[in-house]
């Protein structure tokens, strides 16, 4: 039996040479990373500084569920801590996404679109920690 007979009830094979590889419905497809050409100062440290954040968390949120009051050095300074490292980091994940922004928009327009939003919620994020530490330290 020759490869060129057609079989009844056998899907054809497509085994043309493409130059852009395509899936299983002939759309090209689109990678799923581009990669990182300059990496931001806080990138190798992100986990270890997160670590930070939480211990100063706990030790902040323990605190105010104990009953300690807000002006209490026991929930200050975990805040502040725990508040500049996290801004430090989230400001460093900021500029991360904003740069992909720029890698995605030739190879996957959606994608990139799609960070706009994140750059957007980690703004936001931004803003509602400074407002946090800003209450807690001023109380």
């Amino acid at each position: 039996m020759a490869d060129e007979e057609k079989l009844e009830g056998v899907p054809q094979l497509d085994r043309q040479e493409r130059p852009v590889p395509v899936d299983v419905h002939g759309r090209p497809l689109v990678p799923q990373r581009v990669p990182e050409l300059d990496p931001t100062p806080l990138q190798s440290s992100f986990i270890y500084l997160s670590i930070v954040v939480l211990i100063c968390g706990v030790i902040a949120i323990g605190a105010l569920e104990l009953g300690t009051p807000m002006s209490s050095l026991w929930v200050r300074i975990p805040v502040l801590v725990g508040g500049i490292v996290l801004l430090a980091v989230t400001v460093d994940a900021l500029v991360r996404v904003w740069r992909s922004i720029g890698a995605w928009w030739d190879v996957d327009r959606g994608r990139a679109l799609f960070r706009v939003v994140w750059v957007a919620v980690i703004a936001a994020s931004i803003v509602a920690v400074v407002a946090i530490m800003f209450i807690v330290l001023t109380s």
